[in-house]
């Protein structure tokens, strides 16, 4: 198998299968010189090359939608299964709901809570960053 040549910008790594079979390479740590394995050269450039493509964005996207149809699903199995209709008590009102529809409103209102939860600390770091790097 060989490498491609470097491209513009690449680092080049003489460990990393850029070395020829008898070449020699400095040994990390040490001022000992020793000579490099090809074999092992070209399995951590292609164990590298592996970890960079995979988990791209896109991949994310695909299986977090993959897993909203699969919950989304579940749910509409759970509220089918579960008609029996509770009566929900609020401060202001009352409500005969379905015990599937209920659990559901409960955990979109959780969600809601988080997020906002979530995105004031957000925006509360960036502020932190800011000042940050505007004094320092």
């Amino acid at each position: 198998m060989t490498t491609p040549d470097p491209k513009h910008g690449d680092r080049f790594d003489e460990t990393s299968g850029g070395a020829e079979p008898h070449e020699v390479a400095p040994v990390e740590g040490s001022q000992q010189y020793g000579t490099v394995d090809p074999v092992k050269a070209e399995r951590r450039r292609v164990a590298a090359a592996a970890s960079a493509a995979s988990g791209t964005r896109t991949q994310a996207t695909y299986v977090g939608w993959v897993l909203g149809v699969l919950v989304t699903i579940l749910l509409i199995v759970f509220i089918v299964m579960n008609p029996d209709s509770v009566e929900i008590d609020l401060i202001f009102f009352k409500a005969d709901l379905p015990l599937g529809v209920s659990l559901l409103i409960a955990a979109i209102a959780g969600a809601l809570i988080t997020a906002l939860l979530g995105g004031a600390r957000i925006f509360q770091l960036n502020r932190a960053l800011k000042k940050a790097r505007k004094h320092g």
